[in-house]
């Protein structure tokens, strides 16, 4: 059934977003004529040379449909079966793949780290890298995963990156990045994509963009190019080797170009940020956590929660904890549509 919801209204996912229409236009001209297939098309060439240019240094790259595609292909290149792949228990990679991790890696192991703002502590990190290796009767760490912007909205610093990747070359393990929001990571540090990314030890990237204007393609950006090779078989074998990949590529060549994918995730976070100051000032709703990116939680009062339902307003509550609400904005969340949700709360709060 086709939801008649006022999409102004919905605030559940940054994946509600409609695609630029940078990124429609280039679909359009890839479509003006025939390519050579499999990624052999100058619309793939060009989005190497544009990452390659992005993070300062020749990158290998893989466009896949989705974001879980990413994450799952990414840890089984660096993962061996009787492996582990230590991540922060509120990872993506531990709630929303479905085992996919696990199935594409042929059973490796979730090793499941705590940390505030579902960032990995640091302590834990060092204990776990070293436990039970070499022991025949136990998986072997052999991978970490960090999600950047964490699934709780907050931003690894690059210090608090750096420290974490020094802990993983250490230990002789690999460092996988998750960004499915790595552009509202950039965006709110300012920082360069290489700063973020293989300076501080990252070994494989989930380029997200699919949350942030493109319509069916992320990427997976290969760093340490000895896992190209079998990244590109495990590709094709999953069904991730599109026989019309320019229209993915040109999907993300737009939204590389004149940094778009900087302006959409700016803009997102921008809004949330908007969000953020509005309600601070409400008195009953109480905040929770870090909002560095286009992500924020906080404690909605019941009657709240009911009256936002009730005119039309989607987003996740009661998932985490009762009473716990998520509002994620997007490039395309508008400063009206930001007020408008802060005054539907204020009068719910008054009720």
């Amino acid at each position: 059934m086709t939801s008649t919801r006022p999409l102004t209204r919905t605030f559940s996912s940054d994946n509600t977003a409609p695609t630029s229409p940078e990124i429609l236009e280039a679909v359009a001209r890839a479509a003006s004529g025939p390519a050579l297939p499999y990624g052999a098309d100058a619309y793939t060439a060009d989005v190497n040379r544009q990452l390659s240019e992005i993070f300062e240094r020749d990158v290998d790259v893989l466009l896949v449909s989705t974001g879980t595609a990413a994450n799952a292909l990414s840890l089984a290149a660096l993962t061996p079966p009787w492996g582990s792949v230590l991540c922060h228990r509120d990872s993506h990679i531990n709630h929303d793949e479905c085992g996919a991790p696990e199935f594409y890696t042929a059973g490796a192991k979730l090793v499941l780290l705590g940390g505030g703002d579902a960032k990995i502590d640091p302590g834990e990190l060092r204990t776990a890298v070293g436990h039970m290796a070499g022991d025949k009767h136990s998986a072997q760490p052999s991978a970490v995963s960090v999600t950047q912007a964490t699934e709780t909205g907050a931003v690894y610093t690059l210090d608090e990156l750096s420290v974490l990747g020094s802990i993983t070359k250490d230990a002789g393990l690999r460092l996988h990045m998750d960004g499915a929001r790595f552009a509202g990571a950039v965006a709110s540090l300012g920082c360069t994509p290489a700063e973020l990314t293989w300076r501080a030890g990252v070994d494989l990237l989930s380029f997200g963009a699919t949350k942030n204007g493109t319509m069916t393609a992320d990427a997976i950006v290969v760093f340490d190019r000895s896992l190209t090779t079998e990244l590109t078989f495990r590709a094709k074998r999953a069904g991730q080797l599109p026989a019309k990949m320019r229209f993915h590529s040109a999907q993300v060549g737009a939204y590389l170009a004149d940094d778009l994918w900087l302006r959409n995730a700016a803009h997102a976070n921008a809004m949330a940020a908007r969000l953020q100051e509005g309600l601070d000032k409400i008195p009953e709703i109480g905040r929770l956590g870090t909002v560095d990116a286009n992500m924020l939680f906080c404690h909605l009062p019941e009657q709240v929660t009911k009256g936002l339902l009730a005119e039309g307003y989607v987003f996740y509550h009661d998932r985490w904890d009762p009473g716990v609400a998520r509002f994620v904005t997007s490039f395309a969340t508008s400063e009206q549509d930001v007020d408008d949700l802060l005054d539907a709360i204020r009068r719910h709060s008054a009720d």
